[in-house]
């Protein structure tokens, strides 16, 4: 099934404005997520590497949903995830483990500017492509780079004000 790309006004659900949004590298599902569960030995004790499906909560960042995302790499001794978001029938469909909450570490992927290009260094708002309630985050910009593809940005210190 294919999803078409959503439009974007410039402004989220609580009327914040934001500066871009943030779009999939290309070839790929969605931005990759980074994340760190809140108990990073799970992912040494249940041995979670690339394919498989962990669920949770962004409760670091505030953020009130459940996420089901694809590992596509794990470090057994920090705890990070790499990972990209899959919609929430995905739990459903596999087995998944269930780290039940989590601080978002970092994002990347392709900016779409809306109102203003990332700048490295600066706490910017943007929104996440495909965010299911439609509220921007914020981050500080830490990579920008200019691809063909796009802007590519990784974002760290991830929070919804």
């Amino acid at each position: 099934m294919r999803r078409e790309a959503p439009t974007y006004s410039g402004t989220d659900v609580l009327g914040n404005e934001y500066d871009f949004v943030l779009r999939p590298l290309p070839g790929e599902p969605s931005a990759r997520k980074f994340i760190v569960p809140f108990r990073a030995d799970l992912v040494e004790r249940w041995d979670i590497t690339a394919g498989d499906l962990v669920t949770g909560r962004p409760a670091g960042p505030g953020c009130p949903l459940y996420h089901a995302l694809r590992v596509l790499s794990a470090n057994p001794v920090t705890g990070v995830l790499e990972c990209h978001t899959l919609g929430p029938l995905a739990a459903r469909k596999e087995k998944s483990h269930d780290v039940q909450a989590y601080n978002v570490h970092a994002f990347e992927g392709i900016a779409e500017v809306i109102r203003h290009a990332p700048v490295i260094g600066k706490r910017q708002r943007f929104l996440p492509g495909y965010c299911m309630i439609n509220l921007s985050h914020t981050a500080v910009v830490n990579m920008v780079l200019n691809k063909r593809a796009g802007i590519h940005v990784r974002l760290e210190d991830i929070r919804i004000l």
